[in-house]
């Protein structure tokens, strides 16, 4: 495929279903965080939530087909160092956007693996704000290891995603936060 940064096609069942709940039967892992009050502080969070700044700020080094998150798009993020990184193959399956008005609302995006991905699922990241004013993130995680090797090293996997999403929730509150 020309013009794509990995090729394959997402390898998993539930495809887009971070959008309204994972599928029936699907172990899958939420992370809810108080991360500031506001619109401003909304909108900083949800604009570096759909630019990549979010995994950026996690320590992750990301490539994208496009600044933003856009349905179809791919991203490959990466951690670790040197021949000991760990490239995790994505595409874009939904994106919510923030509404122009103040009112309570949610925007966000979900992505699934692609082949070379240790997992086979799909994450997705959504900040809200509520009638308060209220704002959080939440991220919701389903999938499985993707091979044996993964799967025979899954007390590590769930040790580094529960890391991985610990800086998520970091990098989130500083994007809120905003410039200081």
């Amino acid at each position: 495929m020309t013009g794509r940064i990995t090729g394959g096609e997402l390898n998993y069942p539930g495809i887009g279903s971070t959008e309204h709940g994972p599928p029936a039967g699907v172990d899958c892992r939420v992370t809810e965080a108080y991360l500031g009050h506001g619109f401003p502080s909304y909108r900083r969070a949800v604009l570096g939530t759909l630019s990549w700044q979010l995994q950026r700020g996690a320590g992750l080094r990301v490539r994208a087909e496009s600044g933003v998150a856009d349905p179809g798009g791919r991203v490959v993020s990466g951690f670790g160092v040197g021949p000991f990184r760990v490239n995790a193959p994505c595409e874009v399956v939904w994106v919510r956007e923030p509404l122009a008005e103040d009112v309570p609302q949610s925007a966000g995006f979900g992505y699934g693996t692609l082949p070379g991905h240790p997992v086979r699922g799909e994450e997705s990241f959504e900040v809200s704000i509520d009638e308060a004013g209220k704002v959080t993130l939440r991220i919701m995680a389903f999938g499985v290891p993707s091979n044996w090797f993964f799967a025979a090293g899954d007390v590590l996997a769930q040790r580094a995603r529960r890391h991985v999403t610990a800086r998520y929730v970091d990098s989130a509150r500083e994007l809120a936060a905003g410039p200081g």
